[in-house]
């Protein structure tokens, strides 16, 4: 099954999307946009950048769960992942990400 980007709207009314593998569980979120237009363009970004293995920093939280960033070309953070169980597991939550995002289609709940 394909990916998705979903775009929704935040309780403070920021619109941020998330990527989707095919069974629906999110392997990437956004930052908060304040125009859907820059939902739009992150969306663009992520697709560029998730080929690049350079551009996902490997991270581990405060209490040891791995997770990841994805960045784009000037080092901003384009979204994140989950906390992940193990780094085997955020690995693949990365490889998830470069498998789904080129061609996942966009879903706006927002209209």
């Amino acid at each position: 099954m394909a990916g998705k980007f979903e775009i929704t709207t935040r309780k403070n009314g920021e619109f941020q999307f998330n990527l989707k593998a095919g069974n629906g569980q999110v392997i990437l979120t956004s930052e908060g946009y304040g125009a859907k237009a820059s939902a739009l363009n992150g969306i663009e970004s992520v697709r560029k950048h998730s080929q690049a293995d350079a551009s996902f920093e490997r991270l581990t939280a405060k209490d040891g769960s791995p997770y990841f960033t994805l960045k784009a070309s000037n080092g901003q953070v384009i979204g994140h992942s989950e906390m992940y169980s193990g780094t085997a597991a955020r690995d693949n939550g990365i490889a998830s990400v470069k498998t789904h995002a080129p061609d996942a289609a966009v879903v706006d709940t927002t209209a």
